[in-house]
C-alpha cells in the first residue's frame, strides 16, 4: 500500500474512532442519567415509549461504535506485537563484525567513482549472496543450487551443462562445415543458420545468467541417478514416464564427453515416451532401438566373468513391458541395468512426482533423489542437439534482406535540438553520445538495444520478449520489457530531443533519424559489395573494414548465435572473394589468414590456406597449420580421428 492510501486509511479510522462519540453525546446526551436498574423497570412496564426507543438506537449506536474500536485495537495490537518480534529476533552485529562494517564504510567512502561506463550483468543477487534489486534484472528462470526448472520439465545443474555445452559445439560444427563464396549473393538462405529449439535456448539463458561455480577438482558427471542400483527400477508416479525421458536425454548427452553406457530402448517404449517423434528417432553407436524385448536381448552386451564385471552397467535398457524369456536371462548377466514403465515385481519400484522428487512407495514421507524430468516437447527439443532427431526443417522462404535505413538525409533537425547518438554492437556493445559511452544499468537494456539493432525494419513486443528471456512465463513478460525499453528512452530524454525507439502499434525500432549503428554500415557496404558491376575488390574490401568484431562480442545470449553467424558467413565470403581475385599468391595468403581470424573453426578456409602454402612453398608452415587446426578442433569435443592431416582438410 503506498502513502497516499495509508494516510486516507488513518483519516477514516480516526472519523470512525471520535466522530460517533461525540455526535452521540452533543446531540443525544448520554444514554440514561438514571441508574441501569430504573431504565429497566421503567422499559420493562412501558417499552414503546418515545423515550425508550430512543434510548435503544442510541445504546444500539454505542455498541457499534465500541464493535468498530475493538476491530482497530485487535489489528493494530496484533500488527504491534509482530514488530516487537520481528525486532526481538532481529540479529545483532557481533563486535567483530559491527569493526569490519565500520572498516568497510571507511574505505568505500574513500573510494573513487569509476570514469569509465560499463554495463552491469544480470546475475541474480542469490548466486553472490548480495542483493542488488536497482541494476540487475530477475532471473528468468526458477533455479536452484541442483537444478534449473524451464518449460516442460527439470534438469539437474550438471545436465543443464551438458546441454550449453551440446549447443555450443552444434554451431562450431556449422562453422567448421561452411563453405565461403567468392560470388556471395545479397540474400542468404542458408538451412542451418536455423535456430535451435526452444528448451535448448531456455536452458542456455538460464545456465548463462548463474554460472555454475569452477570446481577445484573436475568431478565425474553423475549420469545414472544416485540410489540407482544393478537390478534396475520400475518407474511409477505421475512424474514416471517424464523421469524415464530424463534419463534417455542425459545418457545421450553424457555420451560424447563422458564414459555411458550403451542405451537401448524398445520401440514401443519410444513412442510412449515420445509419441510422434519416436518414428524419426535414429540409432547410433550409444543408441540402440530394438523392435521388441527379445530383439532388445540380442542387442545387450555379453555376460562377463564375475571378476570382470565392471562398477558401473554397460548398458541401460528402458522396456514398457516387463522382462520375459531371453529378455529376463541375458539381465542375470549383471550388466545392464533395465529400466521398466510398468509394474515388475523383480525391481525396486520408484514413485516419482511431477516435479522429479522420487519417493519409496511403501513410505512416501521418505524421499530419494531428485532426477530429470521432461515432457515429450523438452525431450525431442534436447534430442535434436544430440543428434538422435533430426532439426525442424528450415522455412521453405528465406528471410528477407533487412533493409538497411539511410543514416544520412538532406533534412537534418538543428543541431542545438537533437544530439546524435551512436550504436556499436561490433565488438563491445555500447551506445555512444559523442563518442562516450552511456551507462546503462540493466544488461537487458544492452541486450535490448542489440536486438533492435538487429532487426532495423523493427519487430513487435512478442518477439523481444521471447528474446531476450527465454522460457519465462508470458505473465511476465509485458513489465519486464516495458521497464527495459523505459531505461533506454530515460537514458537519453535528458540528452537529447529526440526519441531513441520508435513505436508503431506494437512494433519497435531504432529511430534511423537519431541513431548511427555501425551494423547497419555494414549492411550497406554488403548490400552495395554484392550489386556493384565496378570495383569488386575494392567493395568487398569496404565490408572486411566495416566488420571490427563479431557481433556483441563475448555476449552468450542465445538469439545472437544465427545472426552472428549470418554476418561471420558474409565476412568469410568476402574474403574469399578478396583472395580468388588476388593474382598474387602471397596476397591472396594474406586475404585468407584474415578470414581465419574471424574464424579459426572453418575447414574450407584452412584447406585452401593450406594449398596456397604448399604452392609458396610453405610445407613446413601447411603442417603446422593443419595440426594447430587439429588440436583446436579436439580441444573443443571434435574427434580429431575424423579429420584428415597434412594438406587434405575437408
Amino acid at each position: 500500500m503506498r502513502w497516499p492510501q495509508r494516510v486516507a486509511a488513518m483519516l477514516l479510522t480516526a472519523v470512525l474512532l471520535v466522530g460517533p462519540p461525540i455526535l452521540l453525546v452533543r446531540l443525544v446526551g448520554w444514554p440514561t442519567t438514571d441508574t441501569p436498574r430504573v431504565a429497566l423497570w421503567q422499559w420493562v412496564r412501558d417499552p414503546l415509549t418515545e423515550q425508550n426507543l430512543t434510548l435503544m438506537l442510541v445504546v444500539a449506536a454505542w455498541a457499534l461504535w465500541a464493535f468498530i474500536a475493538y476491530l482497530v485495537t485487535a489489528t493494530t495490537a496484533t500488527r504491534l506485537w509482530a514488530g516487537v518480534r520481528w525486532l526481538r529476533h532481529l540479529p545483532l552485529p557481533t563486535p567483530w563484525q559491527a569493526t569490519a562494517t565500520g572498516i568497510a564504510g571507511a574505505a568505500a567512502l574513500t573510494i573513487t567513482t569509476p570514469t569509465t561506463p560499463t554495463a552491469e550483468t544480470d546475475h541474480p543477487a542469490a548466486a553472490t549472496g548480495t542483493s542488488n534489486t536497482h541494476h540487475h534484472d530477475d532471473t528468468a528462470h526458477a533455479d536452484s543450487a541442483d537444478g534449473i526448472a524451464v518449460p516442460g520439465g527439470w534438469l539437474p545443474r550438471d545436465i543443464a551443462d551438458q546441454v550449453t555445452a551440446a549447443a555450443g559445439l552444434i554451431w562450431i560444427r556449422r562453422r567448421r562445415t561452411y563453405r565461403p563464396n567468392p560470388a556471395p549473393q545479397a540474400t542468404r538462405a542458408d538451412s542451418d543458420l536455423t535456430p535451435l529449439p526452444a528448451t535448448v535456448t531456455a536452458i542456455q539463458a538460464a545456465t548463462a545468467a548463474d554460472p555454475a561455480p569452477t570446481p577445484v577438482e573436475p568431478q565425474p558427471l553423475a549420469v545414472l541417478p544416485s540410489g540407482l542400483h544393478p537390478e534396475g527400477a520400475v518407474l511409477a508416479g505421475p512424474g514416471a514416464l517424464a523421469a524415464a525421458r530424463g534419463l534417455l536425454v542425459t545418457v545421450l548427452l553424457a555420451a560424447p564427453r563422458h564414459h555411458t553406457p550403451q542405451l537401448v530402448i524398445t520401440r514401443r517404449a519410444a513412442e510412449k515416451l515420445l509419441g510422434p517423434a519416436a518414428h524419426h528417432l535414429q540409432p547410433g553407436p550409444d543408441l540402440r532401438i530394438a523392435d521388441h524385448n527379445e530383439h532388445a536381448a540380442t542387442l545387450l552386451p555379453p555376460p562377463a566373468p564375475t571378476e570382470q564385471r565392471p562398477g558401473k552397467p554397460q548398458a541401460l535398457l528402458i522396456t514398457e513391458t516387463p522382462p520375459t524369456g531371453p529378455l529376463a536371462d541375458a539381465l542375470t548377466a549383471g550388466t545392464t541395468t533395465p529400466i521398466i514403465l510398468t509394474p515388475w515385481p523383480a525391481a525396486p519400484t520408484w514413485h516419482v512426482d511431477t516435479e522429479g522428487h522420487t519417493h519409496n512407495p511403501r513410505d512416501m514421507s521418505t524421499t530419494g533423489p531428485r532426477v530429470c524430468v521432461l515432457d515429450p516437447t523438452a525431450a525431442a527439443d534436447l534430442l535434436t542437439i544430440t543428434g538422435h532427431l533430426p532439426p525442424p526443417p528450415p522455412s521453405s522462404n528465406p528471410a528477407p534482406q533487412p533493409r538497411v535505413p539511410h543514416q544520412t538525409s538532406t533534412h537534418r533537425a538543428p543541431e542545438d535540438t537533437i544530439t546524435p547518438l551512436q550504436v556499436r554492437v561490433l565488438g563491445e556493445p555500447a551506445l555512444l553520445i559523442n563518442g562516450t559511452p552511456l551507462r546503462l544499468r540493466r544488461s537487458a537494456a544492452q541486450q535490448a538495444l542489440v536486438f533492435l539493432a538487429v532487426h532495423p525494419n523493427g519487430t513487435d513486443s512478442r518477439h523481444i520478449a521471447e528474446a531476450l528471456w527465454p522460457g519465462m512465463p508470458a505473465h511476465r513478460l509485458t513489465g519486464r520489457l516495458y521497464t527495459t525499453l523505459s531505461e533506454l528512452r530515460t537514458a537519453t530524454r535528458t540528452i537529447t530531443h529526440g526519441t531513441l525507439i520508435d513505436r508503431t502499434d506494437d512494433r519497435y525500432r531504432l529511430n534511423p533519424t537519431l541513431v548511427q549503428v555501425d551494423l547497419w554500415q555494414f549492411h550497406a557496404a554488403v548490400e552495395h559489395a554484392t550489386t556493384t558491376l565496378t570495383a569488386p575488390r575494392a567493395a568487398w574490401q569496404a565490408v572486411v573494414d566495416a566488420y571490427t568484431a563479431d557481433l556483441a562480442h563475448g555476449r552468450t545470449w542465445p538469439w545472437l548465435d544465427p545472426h552472428r553467424e549470418t554476418i561471420r558467413r558474409t565476412v568469410l565470403d568476402a574474403y574469399a572473394a578478396l583472395a580468388a581475385a588476388e593474382p598474387d599468391p602471397k596476397r591472396a595468403l594474406a586475404h585468407l589468414q584474415d578470414g581465419l581470424r574471424v574464424d579459426p573453426y572453418n575447414a574450407d578456409l584452412h584447406q585452401r590456406t593450406v594449398a596456397t602454402l604448399h604452392t609458396l612453398g610453405e610445407h613446413t608452415a601447411a603442417t603446422d597449420l593443419a595440426d594447430r587446426y587439429h588440436r583446436r578442433l579436439a580441444a573443443v569435443g571434435i574427434d580429431d580421428a575424423r579429420i584428415p592431416s597434412g594438406n587434405n582438410l575437408s
